[in-house]
């Protein structure tokens, strides 16, 4: 059971230093942390949420009587085995509504993660936890890119549609088209049609021949297929049409949303003229790809890497540890690519943490270890294929008016950031953020941060969002911020900033 915040203080004090710190507690952090705490490691498992599972493995709560929420779910039993683990072992303190702001190396060598507790931090009460090593598994946020109407009542996320079923057995409405880009769309819209909404259509702005470029990839993943079919027998059960090459151009409605204009994509994502359909719905569930979260390693000097799909993810080694010595990274982090993927290097980074604390090499020839890093590779080459898949084409831009908010929480419109960039001479997101305030807002860039940098690149092409280095990765109150000793500041860097 997680500890009440009263708790985590008293057994933080009663084991600190923990040998490990894992921030973050789904599939990868999970699993991390059981197979850390099986190896006789002291363990720290920190997580905002009240459960463990994480964004994909959610349960709903006790009072609203689910019957079975594994039915939601895909590859329940996994996740409940690494759950009955951790149960049963008393070497994890499971950290719940802790809301991690940042992480610090200390004068003594020991690593110090500093968090809020309490729901959505409401309590505002500073913890510290020691920790010889860390393991970052924060997972993924769901990228967003603009067009007209996106900001009316009744346009929510893809996975905000899921989360909404699997935590509160609740449909965002009764006729939701599901739009945007990538598996996670055939997933949700399988998930609410059987939940009883009704689902006009599933829209994929890319094309799912773009896989056929990956024969390795989809050959040593059969699995990958297996999911597909289910999903997409699921549809044709419900007799939900998907449209491929196709995107969301326009939502219309006057006090929430009422219907949808679906276009045509050419091979760089413009909308082809003529080709746009309206079709009546209450809700529009939409998201391009998910995006690796990782602030508190960029916060570190971690190193990233662009992935194929323009986002950013962690550099790491054959055994999961970051540019920072003693820095993990598991899951999400390091690429996008799954529940199953992320249980992996969740255990793979735990043995390499195990090893090092313990003062011996990995022994890379082990059977357990060749066969998790065997798995690990061939799951990762599925992950690059899907990213390439469903990456984003150039001319996606073509979709909005001058007048589309781009930036929500600031109101910046389409039209503002190309003021910036052609008149202005602004050539990167940064500078773009400086001058209209893009990305200022409460969720610092997450919802907007693809699309301005996007536009900021213009016809350059579109990169990877830079990295910024913040102090902070979480809203956090001030007096937490003066109980910091002055060995644990955020600004003392570990790293080299990149």
């Amino acid at each position: 059971m997680p500890l009440s915040a009263s708790e985590a203080h008293e057994a933080s004090n009663a084991r600190e230093p923990y040998d490990l710190a894992v921030i973050g507690a789904g599939a990868a952090g999970l699993a991390g942390a059981v197979t850390a705490s099986e190896l006789g490691l002291s363990v720290a498992l920190l997580d905002a949420s009240g459960q463990v599972g994480g964004q994909f493995y959610r349960t709903p709560e006790p009072g609203l009587g689910a019957a079975r929420p594994e039915a939601l779910h895909h590859d329940w039993a996994a996740f409940a085995d690494l759950r009955e683990r951790q149960r049963a072992t008393d070497g994890i303190d499971h950290l719940a509504g802790h809301h991690v702001w940042t992480v610090a190396r200390r004068s003594d060598e020991l690593w110090a993660v500093h968090a809020v507790t309490g729901a959505d931090g409401a309590e505002e009460r500073p913890v510290r936890v020691r920790a010889r090593a860390i393991l970052i598994a924060t997972g993924a946020y769901e990228r967003q890119l603009p067009f007209p109407g996106w900001t009316l009542p009744g346009v929510v996320s893809a996975g905000g549609a899921q989360a909404m079923l699997k935590s509160g057995l609740v449909l965002p409405g009764r006729r939701v088209v599901v739009a945007g880009s990538g598996p996670l769309l055939l997933a949700v819209a399988s998930s609410l049609a059987a939940a009883g909404a009704r689902v006009p259509a599933v829209v994929e702005a890319a094309g799912y021949l773009r896989y056929a470029r990956h024969v390795r990839a989809l050959a040593t993943n059969p699995h990958k297929l297996a999911e597909a079919v289910v999903h997409g027998s699921a549809l044709l059960r419900h007799r939900v049409r998907l449209r491929t090459r196709s995107a969301i151009t326009e939502v219309h409605g006057d006090q929430r949303v009422e219907a949808v204009t679906i276009s045509r994509l050419d091979g760089d994502w413009r909308p082809v003229r003529g080709t746009g359909r309206q079709i009546e719905c209450d809700t529009l569930a939409v998201g391009h790809g998910l995006a690796p979260q990782i602030d508190l390693a960029v916060g570190l000097g971690c190193s990233t890497r662009p992935t194929a799909d323009g986002a950013l993810a962690l550099v790491l080694d054959g055994l999961q540890e970051t540019t920072v010595p003693g820095v993990w990274a598991a899951g999400e982090t390091g690429g996008v690519g799954g529940a199953q993927l992320a249980r992996v290097e969740g255990e793979l980074a735990a043995i390499a943490v195990a090893a090092r604390l313990g003062g011996r090499s990995v022994r890379a020839r082990s059977a357990r270890v060749a066969r998790l890093r065997r798995t690990r590779d061939r799951m990762r080459r599925f992950a690059d294929a899907m990213a390439e898949a469903h990456a984003p084409g150039p001319g996606w831009p073509e979709w909005l008016a001058e007048d589309t908010d781009v930036c929500r929480c600031e109101e910046v419109t389409a039209g503002h950031i190309r003021e910036a960039v052609t008149d202005l001479g602004a050539r990167d997101a940064r500078t773009v953020k400086l001058l209209t305030r893009a990305g200022m807002g409460w969720c610092q860039g997450r919802m907007c941060g693809a699309a301005v940098a996007c536009l900021a690149a213009g016809a350059d092409g579109p990169p990877a969002p830079p990295a910024e280095r913040r102090p902070l990765a979480a809203p956090v109150p001030l007096g937490a911020l003066a109980s910091l000793e002055p060995a644990e500041s955020p600004e003392k860097s570990v790293g080299s900033d990149r």
